[in-house]
This record gives structure tokens, C-alpha cells and sequence, in this order.
């Protein structure tokens, strides 16, 4: 993991809490073969991450106090949509 990326990071996301999950979720989002949306020197799907957040391009809102959010249901979204896109390949 990139320190100085870490660094910029904390000064967008202050909580280390909510920081790691949000790069979490998003490392394991590219794991599963989303784009990166900036280029990066690293290869490593964390460190994509929190350059994301460090450069503004990557956000997370916080919900009321009845929100209820599935954090993985988009990881599943793309697990699947890369399985579609696998079969469709298969097709052709």
C-alpha cells in the first residue's frame, strides 16, 4: 500500500472507519474487473482506491437514520455483469 495515497485519502475521508470500507469495497470492485476511473502507477486494486478518493473521484454519502445498505449488492452486481459478459464471449 501507496502511504502517501493513504495520506491524501484521510484528508477527504477523515474516519479510518468509514476510509476503509469505502477503499475496501471499491479495491474489491476492481478486483471483480471495474474500470479504474484515473490512471494510476500502481497495479494494486487498493492503492487504485484511495488515489480514487485522494482525487475527489470516488465519494460516499451517509444515510438516515432507517437506511438500511446492502455494501455488497454492487459487488455482486459486477461479479455478475463480468459473468455476463464471460457467457456472451462463450456465445460468439
Amino acid at each position: 500500500m501507496n502511504n502517501s495515497y493513504l495520506e491524501r485519502a484521510k484528508k477527504v475521508i477523515t474516519d479510518p472507519k468509514i476510509l476503509s470500507i469505502v477503499a475496501g469495497k471499491r479495491a474489491r470492485q476492481l478486483a471483480w474487473g471495474a474500470r479504474p476511473m484515473l490512471k494510476c502507477d500502481s497495479e494494486n486494486h487498493l492503492d487504485i482506491a484511495l488515489l480514487e478518493i485522494a482525487e475527489g473521484k470516488l465519494y460516499y454519502t451517509e444515510g438516515g437514520e432507517n437506511t438500511e445498505v446492502d455494501i455488497f449488492a454492487d459487488i455482486a452486481a459486477s461479479a455478475d455483469a463480468v459473468s455476463g459478459d464471460e457467457e456472451k464471449e462463450e456465445e460468439k
